[in-house]
């Protein structure tokens, strides 16, 4: 009688503990959700309007515009276990509706249909190497590892490829980008899993959910991005 009342013990705590990991990873999944909803929508409103495109690029605003999103990177990167969860979700919505202030101009270079095309290869890409980063059985840490040498390295290609303007090194370093944030949304689904089992204090687990959905949202935002110069229709 003690052996199944223990059993069942064992079967209760086990259920708790995959509702909390399902609302762990539906938390990581919602907000990067809502962050890619508010980039999208900042980034609409803001193309129809030339009073707003103006402002924003032909202004000095256009160097606060590009440049802040990646100071609030570098601060939330190194900040986000000192911060309380919803100073860490409100930055990450500052962060994602200033994103969408400078991707605006997209919807100028790019024809609507075609930015629309390259979103839902993105996210079906994305959701594709998230299921197999949550599924398989395979360590990505030695890849992931690789992935961020390779990502360095890209980062250095691009900032040389602003003076030399090479159209062609452009797409070379477009197609390696799409590789690399590829592989890292695997490596990134399979860590944030991981971490999970090593977090015990539940704080702790909310602030982990909100830098996990910042660095999947850097993901999807980077590959769309890159597709979108492989496969986007420019406007004439």
């Amino acid at each position: 009688m003690n052996r199944f009342y223990q059993n069942d013990v064992t079967h209760t705590q086990g259920l708790e503990f995959d509702g909390r990991f399902r609302t762990y990873m539906a938390t990581v999944y919602g907000n990067m959700s809502l962050g890619l909803l508010l980039t999208a929508i900042t980034s609409y409103v803001v193309a129809l309007s030339p009073q707003m495109m103006n402002y924003i690029f032909k202004t000095p605003l256009f160097y606060v515009v590009m440049f802040a999103p990646l100071g609030m990177a570098i601060y939330y990167s190194l900040k986000w276990q000192q911060l309380k969860v919803e100073t860490a979700q409100g930055l990450f919505f500052l962060y994602a509706f200033m994103i969408g202030l400078s991707m605006a101009s997209i919807f100028i270079v790019y024809t609507g249909e075609s930015i629309a095309r390259v979103f839902l290869i993105t996210s079906s890409m994305f959701g594709a190497t998230s299921l197999y980063g949550y599924a398989t059985k395979r360590d990505l840490t030695g890849m992931g590892s690789f992935m961020m040498m390779g990502l360095f390295g890209l980062v250095i290609a691009m900032v040389i490829n602003i003076f030399l303007q090479s159209s062609g090194l452009q797409m070379m370093l477009s197609f390696l980008a799409v590789v690399i944030f590829t592989a890292l949304t695997a490596y990134d689904v399979q860590r944030l899993k991981n971490i999970y089992y090593q977090v015990t204090d539940q704080e702790m687990l909310g602030k982990v959910a909100m830098m996990g959905a910042f660095i999947l949202y850097l993901d999807f935002i980077n590959l769309f991005v890159h597709l979108l110069h492989l496969f986007g229709n420019r406007r004439s």
